[in-house]
């Protein structure tokens, strides 16, 4: 890519796009091409046809996903497989149609089996059965990366996919119904220590920037207390020890890796510059010829210069995770959140719900090979991002 590239940021609102324009921005980048979900509609095949014919992007990044956790991805398991699959079919095939130079897309690690062997090797894909709660978000992504893969092999294309394991970081998702883990317990264990604190000030900004089910900042006290204890934010008086009690779904023995979103931005951008797919195989893997492709989608003077892939060999788990190679427990995790927010009261392990999948370590030693490796440990970034939520709006 060069400086003055045409850069379509697909999602670039939420919490991994935003860091990927950030990270673009401080190496020089400028032009970049966004849109809202209200601007732009990607599941609708037409408008994405039009967007790419009219704008004509030079590199794609697609950010934008339907995303949740394990309450939301049980829950909306129509809408999760649903509206991610005609999210990236039609980005993904546009940006084939128009001769996008390279497309990054991003998935997720859950699209591992539940019991992979750990840390999960991209080859572990497809080996066995995925988790039950978040199987249908997991075969989209699933889908995604085998479209990528498939149109590279058929068509010559430089799409890459990568598997970022669970994110953390500004613009994330407080949303305490469909949120993931770690915002979810900043959120929880702030509200917490407010009650805590009989701060009913804090309690009502928080609601104002995101109210839950309705109830916001000017709701009557019955009414938010009654609210942050269906959500597992309990107040003192309804506990028998008389202290704000926190409750987190299943045992807390769940291990979980944990990226801070900018360095997975500074890993999306290091692999756009650098990387190809053709860089990802080995050898062995494939032939390059120039030839005419005579179904490719480009002028006759294109086709002369496409490299196609002539498989010597099956071509298969050519994503690349991301990630640090470091767990914690959740009941560790919620410890160090409780610290750092500075919460005095209890954390309850409600073991009637579930647990997910107990283990999802990647192995990311396909990425440090190529060339990149993360900087933020996880208490610096739970620290930056509870600073974060409490200077800014969360959505």
């Amino acid at each position: 890519m060069n400086k003055n590239s045409k850069i379509y940021i697909a999602g670039h609102r939420g919490l991994v796009g935003s860091a990927i324009i950030k990270n673009l921005i401080s190496k020089g980048y400028t032009n970049f091409i966004t849109r809202t979900h209200k601007e732009l509609d990607l599941t609708n095949q037409q408008a994405v046809s039009t967007f790419f014919q009219e704008e004509k992007p030079d590199y794609v990044i697609l950010a934008a996903a339907k995303v949740g956790g394990i309450v939301a991805n049980n829950t909306y398991r129509g809408e999760f497989i649903y509206d991610n699959l005609m999210i990236q079919n039609n980005v993904i095939h546009q940006s084939y149609i128009h001769g996008i130079k390279k497309l990054l897309f991003l998935g997720s690690t859950c699209i591992y089996p539940k019991n992979s062997p750990q840390p999960m090797k991209e080859e572990y894909l497809l080996t066995s059965e995925l988790e039950y709660t978040n199987e249908p978000y997991a075969i989209a992504k699933i889908a995604g990366i085998k479209m990528c893969e498939s149109y590279n092999i058929q068509y010559g294309t430089n799409f890459i996919a990568v598997q970022p394991t669970n994110l953390y970081g500004p613009n994330d998702n407080f949303d305490l119904e469909k949120s993931h883990v770690l915002p979810a317990l900043v959120r929880k264990i702030h509200l917490g220590k407010a009650l805590e604190n009989n701060d009913w000030e804090t309690l009502r900004a928080d609601l104002d920037k995101l109210p839950i089910e309705g109830v916001n900042g000017t709701s009557s006290e019955e009414e938010i207390i009654n609210i942050l204890n269906k959500y597992g934010v309990k107040h003192s008086s309804l506990n028998i020890n008389n202290s704000t009690l926190i409750e987190i779904w299943g045992s807390g023995k769940p291990m979980r890796e944990f990226l801070w979103s900018e360095d997975m931005a500074d890993a999306c951008v290091y692999l756009m510059i650098n990387i190809d797919f053709k860089d990802i195989l080995s050898d062995s893997e494939f032939i390059n010829e120039k030839s005419k492709i005579e179904n490719c989608k480009t002028t006759e003077t294109e086709k002369l210069n496409i490299q196609i892939l002539t498989p010597t060999t099956e071509i298969r788990n050519t994503h690349i995770n991301i990630g640090t190679g470091k767990e914690i427990s959740i009941s560790q995790l919620a410890e160090i959140i409780k610290k750092v927010v500075g919460f005095n009261g209890d954390l309850f392990f409600n073991t009637d719900k579930p647990d997910g999948t107990m283990r999802k370590l990647t192995n990311s030693s396909k990425l440090v090979e190529l060339g990149w490796k993360f900087s933020v440990e996880l208490n610096e970034g739970i620290e930056r991002m509870y600073s974060w939520y409490k200077a800014n709006e969360p959505k």
